[in-house]
């Protein structure tokens, strides 16, 4: 019931925020969609949100946010070197990497930070097994160790500070 409370007082904030309006039908729609939003969301979110209460995650994921800029950018100039130059050989191929976050919505955060950085997409997951299934422009091994070391280990040993 409380994270449902925090997500209307969300919505509401939101909707005031970039209507910038206080005229009552403005606030009256507020209302409509901060009761959409706790209604429609709430189970989207942990049910131990205890977790982060500990100021060091919160470090761990400012740190992160430049580290994941930095890495999409390259992907990008990688990507548009490969559209300047289209001789340049594609070997596009889905390929398993070993994952060590445990928690729902730390894989969840891993598979769309590799979805939003160009070249990568994550395809499918196995949490009992420990394993993510990436599309990959390029292919460049079979070894699961060295995939999981050039894709994931540069987001995974931040994210897993802050999804312990």
């Amino acid at each position: 019931m409380k994270i449902r409370f925090v997500l209307f007082i969300s919505g509401f904030l939101s909707w005031i925020l970039l209507t910038w309006s206080l005229d009552i039908q403005y606030i009256i729609s507020g209302i409509a969609i901060g009761i959409l939003v706790a209604l429609f969301t709430a189970d989207m979110f942990p049910d131990n949100p205890n977790i982060f209460h500990n100021p060091g995650r919160y470090l761990w994921f400012f740190y992160y946010i430049p580290v994941f800029c930095w890495e999409c950018l390259k992907a990008n100039l990688d990507g548009a070197y490969r559209v300047i130059h289209p001789d340049l050989p594609l070997k596009p191929g889905i390929v398993k990497v070993k994952i060590r976050l445990r928690s729902e919505t730390g894989i969840t955060f891993l598979a769309n930070s590799l979805t939003l950085t160009p070249g990568t997409m994550a395809v499918d997951v196995d949490r009992e097994a420990g394993f993510l299934y990436i599309h990959w422009i390029e292919v460049k091994s079979k070894d699961i160790e060295k995939n999981t070391e050039l894709i994931v280990r540069r987001f995974e040993d931040i994210l897993l500070r802050i999804f312990k």
